[in-house]
């Protein structure tokens, strides 16, 4: 099937088309479906499609994250601290594409999408292991941070209520009027893996540390504990952030 012929048959760009069968990019379903149609309904890509999409790889990852979002994938309890923008696993589309536009050097078309892609692929961890524990602090100025139009400013909020209301997550805010606290040294996430290890994460300007120090982890962990008990409970913080959303 020719390039044109190919694009307009699966309704996508070329771009995308080109990405999945590269595997730069992970199809998504509706994606799977139509080229499917166009190519005789013979099931065969329906059923490749579910070993590509066990096999997530890490395009559409920084370099210096792709060791951390593997132990991710398999961690029995994952905690975030955030005080600069929403954590990835919370991002709406419009908000991460306003992240990853923002970046500086400018990032190529292409790669923009792949990292949009990823962003989203991740977030479905939320749902796919309901048993598996989710904590997120983030900083109450993190969510007045305005970015685009009112109706990004909903829609973002939207959906971290959407992304924090499955059992199995937890978010808490802190508050403007909190003050200081424990984790002012910045972002942090913890983890522990099925073996009982438990493993912490630091980013900053283009780099980022996994941390196996047990004495080390276990400061993190006691300063994300402390932080807890001063951020808001998972239900005040819920109101809070639905007063934010009525502001708008």
């Amino acid at each position: 099937m020719g390039e044109a012929v190919r694009t307009v048959a699966v309704r996508s760009s070329w771009h995308t088309v080109e990405s999945g069968e590269l595997g730069r990019r992970m199809p998504d379903v509706a994606l799977v479906e139509r080229s499917e149609e166009a190519l005789g309904n013979t099931g065969a890509l329906r059923k490749a499609s579910k070993y590509v999409t066990r096999g997530r790889g890490d395009v559409g990852l920084a370099a210096w994250f792709r060791q951390w979002a593997r132990l991710e994938r398999v961690a029995v309890s994952l905690c975030t601290y955030e005080c600069r923008l929403v954590p990835g696993l919370l991002q709406s589309q419009g908000y991460a594409r306003a992240v990853f536009e923002g970046t500086v050097p400018v990032a190529p078309d292409g790669l923009l999408e792949d990292f949009m892609a990823r962003r989203m692929e991740r977030q479905r961890m939320l749902f796919e292991r309901p048993t598996t524990p989710f904590s997120f602090i983030v900083e109450e100025h993190v969510f007045r941070r305005r970015f685009g139009e009112a109706g990004q400013m909903r829609e973002m909020l939207d959906r971290v209520l959407e992304l924090s209301a499955p059992r199995n997550v937890t978010l808490q805010v802190i508050p403007l009027e909190a003050g200081l606290h424990a984790c002012l040294d910045g972002p942090v996430q913890l983890l522990e893996t099925p073996k009982g290890q438990r493993l912490a994460y630091s980013e900053g300007q283009q780099n980022g540390r996994l941390i196996s120090d047990v004495k080390e982890v276990s400061l993190l962990c006691q300063r994300y504990d402390t932080l807890r008990s001063q951020a808001l409970n998972a239900k005040d913080s819920r109101g809070l952030l639905e007063r934010l959303r009525g502001e708008l």
